[in-house]
């Protein structure tokens, strides 16, 4: 209160609420600002905003965040899945960017103007007795129709006429060696949209493709850690599971409140052409390798029914490409349904409450 009744008389009760905001926040420690220095301070953000060194700056969008994954073991035992005595691994400094905000810029931007708003399907007069349907774009993709229909048949505020468009989101994921030598690397996430053609997202000078985050490994002392906790090293299954646990969580970061939010309500944007219209993002395609795909399907790596899609065998597989495959792919998919998710809230209570083993059955 003496800071508001002091000083200037233009500071409100909300700049004081905000204050405190920052006063209470918990990465603010007082011992850290012994030696403030306004100047000093302002100095150093200014300098840290003209370094064009860094392709990671905020002014970017880039945002430096930290998760937490649960450690447990095999035959230790806790409460629940959200007990606080469960130890927790904090993974620091995870670069992502924004979804949402990737969106309205590329969208407001004037190569937007080229992306199909409106999908629709491509045939093709083979002769005069033979129509050919064409597959060829993610934006006359039966996809993409599906998508539009089902975002316009949501139900509209009173006065909302905007046109409703779909954000087609493709991404790829891939973990890249940097160097011939050493364990140096990268695994980046890239976003690019299915309303640009393919032609011009293929082009490396077009621009079409965002990082949206670096997804970590697990740190190099994870077994020192681990020992430090249960006097005993992580078993492979463990490290697998941890390594899961840190891609999901990071994905959590991305899905974010504004995200969720868009992808049920859509967001206005004014796009180039001086049109607002309401963008509700969709994913059409995840590109990934397999040790990749089973992390983010949560299904075990070569195992009875190794495909992140379907439920085909593993003895089955070398029947690929007949049409008993064909049909086990079309009829046999894995579903996110009710009682899927009922079985994996169940194994997991199994593996946290009673310690069980996690490639027991």
């Amino acid at each position: 209160m003496c800071w508001q009744y002091s000083g200037s008389t233009s500071k409100s009760i909300s700049e004081l609420n905000r204050l405190w905001s920052y006063v209470n926040d918990p990465l603010f420690n007082p011992a850290d600002e012994i030696s403030f220095s306004h100047d000093r301070e302002r100095k150093l953000i200014e300098k840290y905003l003209r370094d064009q060194s860094n392709p990671f700056r905020a002014d970017h969008g880039w945002l430096r965040s930290s998760v937490e994954i649960p450690l447990i073991k095999e035959k230790v035992k806790f409460n629940s899945e959200d007990d606080p005595e469960i130890p927790k691994l904090t993974i620091d400094n995870i670069l992502h960017r924004s979804i949402i905000n990737i969106i309205k810029s590329v969208f407001e931007d004037s190569i937007s103007s080229t992306f199909h708003m409106t999908p629709f399907q491509q045939f093709w007069n083979a002769s005069d007795d033979r129509i050919l349907k064409v597959y060829s774009e993610a934006y006359s993709s039966p996809e993409m129709l599906d998508a539009y229909e089902q975002i316009n048949s949501l139900p509209r505020e009173a006065g909302d006429n905007y046109e409703r468009v779909v954000a087609s989101l493709m991404l790829w994921s891939d973990a890249t060696q940097l160097a011939n030598f050493g364990d140096a690397s990268l695994w980046p996430v890239y976003l690019f949209f299915g309303n640009q053609s393919k032609y011009t997202r293929g082009k490396p000078t077009s621009g079409a493709c965002h990082h949206i985050a670096y997804i970590p490994k697990l740190p190099d002392n994870f077994q020192d850690i681990y020992v430090q906790l249960y006097e005993d090293a992580s078993t492979d299954e463990m490290y697998t599971h941890c390594k899961r646990e840190l891609m999901h969580a990071i994905w959590e970061l991305l899905l974010d409140e504004d995200f969720v939010r868009a992808y049920k309500y859509g967001i206005l944007i004014e796009c180039a052409d001086g049109i607002t219209r309401r963008i509700f993002p969709r994913f059409f395609t995840y590109s990934a390798d397999y040790p990749e795909k089973v992390l983010l399907a949560c299904v075990k790596f070569l195992g009875q029914c190794p495909c992140p899609r379907c439920l085909v065998k593993k003895t089955d597989i070398s029947d690929m490409g007949k049409d008993d495959d064909m049909n086990t792919r079309r009829t046999e998919l894995r579903e996110d349904n009710d009682n899927y998710r009922r079985k994996v809230n169940k194994a997991r209570k199994l593996i946290f409450t009673q310690g069980k083993r996690l490639n027991s059955k």
